[in-house]
């Protein structure tokens, strides 16, 4: 059984930051056997799932949406099935629940939510002004 757990949300003011982490096991089939990537996305009520991040399973190439580049930071810890999310320079935007997702496509091009197969629960990160 797969499972991705995130931790790490909170409500912070503007300007600080948080770490989000997402731990995840039971990938140990098919193709997610040689590696898998990891991703962040973030979903705010009425609107669509937003791509955030991705990183591939050497860690090389990460990929950021522009609304995030240079202030928020992917990383993963292989021997810990995890993946973190550094978030710098919060703003009131950035309000929303955070997701992280494990897709078995290596390339940086696949960004989009059904690209990724595995999805966890959401964690809630509140910026207040």
């Amino acid at each position: 059984q797969v499972q991705l757990v995130e931790s790490g949300g909170g409500m912070v003011q503007a300007g600080d930051s948080l770490r989000l982490s997402c731990a995840a096991s039971g990938l140990t089939f098919g193709t997610y056997t040689t590696g898998y990537t990891m991703g962040w996305f973030r979903q705010v009520p009425g609107r669509e799932r937003e791509f955030i991040a991705r990183i591939g399973w050497s860690g090389n190439h990460p990929r950021y949406a522009d609304s995030v580049k240079g202030r928020f930071t992917i990383s993963r810890d292989n021997a810990k099935n995890t993946s973190y999310l550094q978030m710098n320079s919060l703003k009131p935007e950035d309000t929303a629940v955070y997701y992280c997702a494990v897709s078995k496509y290596g390339s940086s091009r696949y960004v989009g939510v059904s690209d990724f197969d595995y999805w966890g629960q959401g964690t809630q990160v509140t910026v207040s002004s």
